[in-house]
């Protein structure tokens, strides 16, 4: 077992994994272009089927043009906190890959692939003293036209970055849930040799 971040691991793991978690309470202290291609730089050496790479990273950094097209992007209730957030980004998968003639097949690891480089992008904000929190609540379909995506790619995810703010900076109903979540036991989501757990 392991302790850290006011949780508890069944099993001796590094304490790294603890103190991960998605804070919504940022301070208003700024990133600058080269940290974030540092990040991006960390995510781009995630591994991928075929090495395809299929991951895409739309960023845009607080104070700038692009920062405020994102956050227009999120829902309302994740506007009032992401707005306080060192940069915000779009992250993106290429849903196909190039055959060796030219040919557009589709990519079915492109999300999973796509995944792995966003856990890389948490773990080298994190290097840096940042973290990371990823969104679901944000405007799909327009984030095509807004970001002026081709076809065959898929958005995945938005995602805030910042460097953590005590929780009494965010709106009162936010506070309470200001804390690192707990996760399903390890039996629950891991089963040797088949499928043996709750749909």
């Amino acid at each position: 077992m392991t302790s850290s971040n006011s949780r508890t691991s069944e099993f001796p793991i590094d304490a790294y994994f603890l103190d991960r978690w998605s804070p919504r309470a940022f301070t208003d202290e700024t990133m600058d272009r080269e940290q974030m291609l540092t990040i991006l730089d960390a995510a781009h050496w995630a591994p991928s089927s075929g090495n395809n790479q299929p991951w895409r990273f739309i960023y845009g950094l607080r104070g700038t043009p692009a920062f405020e097209a994102i956050l227009d992007l999120l829902v309302p209730g994740n506007q009032r906190w992401a707005k306080n957030a060192a940069a915000l980004m779009i992250i993106v998968s290429k849903c196909y890959r190039v055959s060796s003639n030219g040919e557009h097949k589709p990519a079915y690891t492109h999300s999973y692939d796509t995944g792995a480089a966003w856990f890389s992008v948490i773990c080298q904000a994190m290097k840096l003293g940042y973290h990371a929190h990823g969104m679901e609540g944000f405007d799909k379909e327009k984030s095509v036209d807004v970001l002026e995506l081709p076809e065959g790619f898929r958005v995945e995810a938005a995602a805030a970055l910042g460097r953590m703010a005590a929780k009494e900076t965010l709106p009162e109903d936010l506070r309470e849930r200001e804390i690192p979540s707990g996760r399903k036991a390890v039996s629950e989501i891991a089963f040797e040799g088949k499928f043996s757990g709750e749909p």
